[in-house]
């Protein structure tokens, strides 16, 4: 009868581990169960004291890990309704993004930004303060404007903008408050993008017209090795329609434009990136630099991210720099990208305007858990803030000093969690820690 309320998850009827999308995370339990519905969801509240949310498993370190006991809800992956009048799209807590786009689009609708791949899902990126590009641009979070959870007790609470400091404290609640059930995202009429890809990129030239580089497009990526004083590539994309648009020059502050599509790693084949050559396409197409269906990125890897204000962007991105020769043999590659200021109590963009550093790493822990802490030191006066769903090793007293919003944050966990029930080894160290 239990297993018709909740069903195991078949990676384990099969025995075997469950790992994150990147298999550096192994995780801590082998109890794992589906749930597709609000009741399954609390038949597992009431029979269990410590419970984690599985997401698409897209997190490279332990937030989502649990010694005790997983709940993945996969099959909860209707796209609820479309609000026309409100401009406004509810999903549940399974869809991903590359399930929403293209039926967001066939109504006629767009979202504002997409992350780097569409493979994951809203309400995991949403509640880690997951982000795209663009000077204008809040993180994925910011599109929040309800959402609705199974606190610790089985009860449904439900916050939208109208609550107000209670619902930005909720929206990236990191796993901590409840089992999120519903989103409700702020929808605009649809666009489309052309992309466009220009090649070695002078760190002279960065660093000297910086703010026109970013301003140059919708959302604007620049991918570097760090090596020979250089941006590999520059990722710009542009909304159609929007002003006159990027006009495309052969040369763009001594950059070369791309004369074939290309992938962030100039090595591997672009088979699985989005369309570039200027060629236009619908927004969730050409926002994410991979396409759904295919491997994201380079597969096995591991990642790490820093934000910095952005006022500090050139001198950041040359402090990383001059660790080129430490870094470069660990790396595969690393992205520089802007984010809006927002007023989400622990966004990593939090009243802060933002430039993230990226590094994704070949995957070697042991290397790569040597090189962070000399990175954060580099940034240390820039008071870099770590992706929540990346790897860092900043000590967590460090780490809580950059949240000022953490006080009240631990009082609306207690509020709906009184028990702890949601917390695991990652936040308890991170964020609950005396």
């Amino acid at each position: 009868m239990a297993s018709s309320v909740v069903a195991p998850l078949s990676t384990w009827a099969e025995k075997q581990r469950l790992s994150n999308w990147a298999g550096n995370v192994t995780y801590s339990t082998d109890q794992v169960e589906e749930a597709a519905s609000i009741e399954q969801i609390r038949a597992v509240l009431r029979s269990q004291d410590k419970v984690k949310v599985l997401g698409t498993r897209h997190c490279f370190n332990s937030i989502a890990d649990s010694r005790h006991h997983l709940l993945s809800l996969k099959p909860m992956r209707e796209i609820a309704a479309v609000d026309a009048g409100a401009r406004t799209v509810t999903v549940d807590a399974g869809v991903t993004y590359g399930q929403l786009g293209p039926y967001l689009d066939g109504k006629g609708f767009a979202l504002h930004n997409l992350a780097s791949l569409p493979h994951i899902s809203v309400a995991g990126a949403c509640s880690t303060a997951t982000h795209g590009s663009g000077e204008k641009n809040g993180n994925l979070a910011t599109a929040v404007s309800a959402v609705e959870m199974v606190n610790a007790a089985g009860d449904v609470v439900k916050l939208s903008r109208k609550d107000g400091e209670q619902f930005r404290g909720a929206v990236v609640g990191l796993g901590a408050l409840g089992v999120i059930t519903r989103i409700t995202l702020d929808i605009q009429p649809t666009y489309s993008v052309r992309q466009y890809v220009y090649e070695n990129l002078p760190l002279a030239q960065m660093k000297a017209h910086f703010d026109e580089i970013q301003a140059s497009g919708y959302s604007v990526s620049l991918f570097t090795d760090w090596q020979k004083q250089r941006i590999n590539e520059v990722w710009i994309k542009s909304r159609v329609g929007d002003g006159p648009g990027f006009q495309a020059p052969g040369e763009f502050f001594g950059a070369k434009a791309a004369v074939r599509n290309l992938h962030p790693i100039a090595e591997l084949s672009a088979e699985n990136c989005t369309e570039q050559m200027g060629v236009a396409g619908p927004w969730y197409e050409r926002l994410p630099h991979f396409r759904m269906g295919f491997t994201p990125s380079a597969g096995k890897e591991l990642q790490s991210e820093y934000f910095v204000p952005r006022r500090n962007a050139g001198d950041a991105i040359l402090a990383v720099e001059r660790l080129r020769d430490q870094v470069t043999p660990h790396l595969l590659i690393s992205e520089i990208r802007t984010i809006a200021a927002d007023d989400l109590w622990m966004s990593t963009c939090y009243h802060q305007p933002s430039v993230t550093i990226h590094f994704t790493w070949k995957q070697d822990w042991a290397a790569v858990k040597r090189l962070l802490p000399i990175i954060e030191k580099e940034l240390s006066p820039f008071q870099p803030r770590p992706h929540w769903g990346k790897l860092f090793t900043m000590p967590p007293t460090q780490l809580r000093s950059k949240y000022e919003k953490l006080s009240d944050f631990r009082q609306l966990a207690t509020k709906y969690d009184p028990k702890g029930k949601f917390r695991n080894d990652f936040l308890n160290t991170n964020l609950f820690a005396s």
